[in-house]
């Protein structure tokens, strides 16, 4: 991997030549600019309550336009929360303990439990505009990307190599200067592939995120926002199957072209990040990446950006000073600091806490609501446990196959990101129909539905963590002649497991997520429930004490879970499995 990665390379720099290429890769971003333009205007019409939108499939590529650009704009602020929030999980011993179990509790909190709680400051923040209900939508969208993102980087930043650190010090590097040449890179491989996954992620809470209610008083208000998620929430709706047909086959085009023209260059470019002695003789290809490489606009666009980013580099070096310069002072020092830390947090959290039993105790039900949630967060807690167990047992051994075989990852890459990008409540009133004809009980029948959207955390991770495997481990392997289940038991299952670990608490932490849709489903006025806490939050969308005590009881769950097994799974990866 190279220490400084410079994109495009040092002689593409000095050709400014300019060709027909150039010019039709100009005009291709003047006209994404022009349609960003275009669409993002609407977003600033005023609001008016609905609960429909036009189902003419005409406007199909308008709505797919519209909720493109939500997910983009959440998918940025995404990987700069990832990347700050992981770096100080990471580097900072105090305060690993606080942000990795929240982290834990945020990717578990509900889409719809985030939108309940902000979708009144977005309102306030722009009154009568449709802008706040695209910042509330955007931020539900954010909070099903964000967390794989985060978890992914966090483990790539603890398993780092001790070489790298040494390197850092020595070269004399800024913390800044290291965290984009040594951090960054060393974590992009499964920054892009968890990046793909929670993206495709998204789907499956887009309905959700573009329907909003608002509760002002005794009265709630229903807005749709234009997009391909209401628009199959609206014909799944209505019954209309043919026109979620429509949206269907929109979104699984969307897929496809986003993954050409965006993550499949992608995953070829972070290829020159592998940590590798022997580089491997199968690699990612892209055309647009062979375009772009070809095209003078990397070298002119290169040398913009190493004149902007001289002087930042030099200011933000100074403000973080070298690498080799320890925040930590003396121990006894160090000691009184912890526990001033601990202190504060103890307070704060207690106070939170009991802040929230007060408002829950207001409700109707009374405190006696907990006695409801436990019971019904044990048994969506078995739920999540069997679909994280099954998906291990399936796609672990699927993950290694393709993620060591680039010519196979080259092919399964646009496959497996329509299968993991499909969302599962789109063919929920398929599976409606299906559970209605059969007789099979939701209670059991939300654990496949469960599987559907949160199974791909798990596959997408080991084929980040497979792919990252230096080639001449691999060789190593061969020449040795170690096969079957000791290649597994040695090799594989140790190289894997980080990257595993963080796919198996991402799937736990979708599959808590996914409970509120797959627990409650409803079609052509057919209602289906399973006992469980998705379904009661689900019920109580717009009753807020009980909705929080759904929240806080998922909250000890995932902590209490966190604690017992996460933590020390994690502890095991860094320490034992790290490759370094």
């Amino acid at each position: 991997m190279a220490v400084t990665p410079t994109f495009p390379s040092r002689e593409n720099l000095g050709r400014l030549r300019f060709r027909p290429l150039d010019i039709g890769v100009g005009i291709a971003v003047l006209l994404l600019v022009y349609i960003i333009v275009r669409v993002g205007a609407g977003a600033r019409a005023p609001a008016h309550p609905s609960t429909t939108i036009n189902l003419a499939p005409s406007n199909l590529p308008y709505y797919a336009v519209r909720s493109l650009l939500r997910m983009f704009i959440a998918l940025f602020f995404a990987y700069a929360f990832s990347l700050s929030y992981a770096y100080v999980a990471a580097r900072s011993r105090r305060w690993r303990r606080v942000l990795i179990p929240a982290l834990d509790i945020l990717q578990s909190v509900p889409v719809l439990g985030f939108l309940a709680i902000t979708v009144t400051f977005f309102v306030a923040l722009f009154p009568g505009s449709e802008l706040g209900f695209e910042c509330a939508s955007i931020f539900a969208v954010f909070t099903s990307q964000a967390w794989n993102i985060t978890f992914s980087f966090y483990h790539s930043l603890i398993s780092q190599p001790s070489e790298f650190d040494e390197a850092s010090k020595l070269m004399g590097l800024s913390r800044w200067k290291r965290f984009w040449t040594i951090d960054v890179p060393g974590g992009a491989i499964g920054l892009v592939w968890n990046g793909m996954m929670s993206f495709g992620g998204s789907w499956f809470f887009l309905t959700a995120s573009e329907f909003i209610a608002v509760t002002v008083g005794t009265k709630t208000r229903h807005y749709t926002l234009p997009g391909v998620g209401s628009y199959v929430g609206v014909a799944e709706r209505e019954g209309k199957l043919g026109y979620v047909i429509y949206g269907i086959i929109t979104m699984i085009i969307i897929i496809l072209v986003v993954n050409f023209f965006f993550w499949r260059p992608l995953v070829a470019y972070v290829e020159k990040f592998r940590v590798e002695q022997s580089e491997s003789d199968q690699k990612a290809r892209s055309f647009i990446l062979d375009l772009l490489h070809r095209s003078s606009w990397p070298a002119v666009i290169g040398r913009g950006r190493q004149a902007l980013a001289r002087p930042v580099n030099q200011f933000m070096g100074r403000a973080t000073g070298l690498d080799q310069l320890r925040l930590e002072g003396h121990a006894a020092r160090r000691r009184t600091a912890d526990l001033a830390f601990v202190v504060a947090v103890t307070l704060v959290l207690v106070y939170g806490l009991y802040s929230m039993i007060a408002f829950v105790a207001t409700g109707s039900a009374g405190l006696a609501v907990f006695s409801t949630t436990f019971y019904d967060g044990f048994l969506t807690f078995l739920r999540v446990v069997v679909v994280v167990v099954v998906s291990s047992a399936i796609w672990v051994p699927v993950g290694v196959w393709i993620g060591f075989n680039p010519r196979v990852a080259q092919f399964m890459q646009p496959i497996v990101q329509v299968l993991a990008s499909f969302p599962a409540n789109f063919i929920f009133p398929f599976a409606i129909v299906i559970f209605l004809d059969i007789g099979l009980s939701l209670n059991y029948g939300a654990i496949l539905l469960m599987a559907l959207g949160t199974q791909w955390y798990v596959l997408f991770n080991v084929i980040a963590g497979a792919s990252a495997v230096p080639s001449d481990l691999k060789e190593a392997m061969d020449n040795l002649g170690v096969r079957g289940w000791n290649r597994w038991r040695r090799f594989i299952l140790p190289s894997i497991f980080p990257a595993y670990v963080t796919g198996a608490i991402t799937a736990a932490g979708g599959a808590w997520n996914a409970t509120i849709v797959a627990e409650y489903v409803t079609y052509n006025k057919h209602t289906l429930v399973a006992k469980g806490l998705g379904s009661f939050i689900a019920l109580n969308t717009g009753n807020l004490p009980a909705l929080f005590a759904g929240l806080l009881v998922m909250s000890i769950y995932v902590t209490g879970l966190n604690a017992l097994l996460w933590r020390r799974l994690y502890r095991l990866a860094e320490t034992k499995f790290a490759l370094a």
